[in-house]
């Protein structure tokens, strides 16, 4: 993996200007929206939703079984379990 090390100062409106170098590499172009993703108090940008997810997706692999969830059935279980507790019908 590369790593890329950019900074830009943010804006009393919350506004920053992304490095060219960044922008560049996620192909980001004027009017493009971008996503931001929180995952364990790191930020990550992505150019698109469908970036985004995979981040996403990455960051949680191997969760599921860490929680025992091996098949869909489990994955109901829980949810109804969740659900009953917080009383959600």
């Amino acid at each position: 993996m590369k790593e890329r090390i950019e900074s830009s100062k943010m804006t009393s409106k919350g506004q920053i200007t992304l490095p060219k170098a960044i922008r560049e590499h996620l192909g980001l172009k004027t009017g493009d929206t971008v996503t931001f993703v929180e995952i364990d108090g790191l930020v990550y940008l992505a150019h698109n939703f469908e970036s985004a997810i995979r981040i996403m997706q990455k960051a949680m692999e191997g969760e599921a079984e860490k929680a025992g969830l091996h098949t869909e059935e489990d994955v109901v279980k829980l949810v109804k379990e969740i659900r009953s507790k917080n009383n959600i019908s």
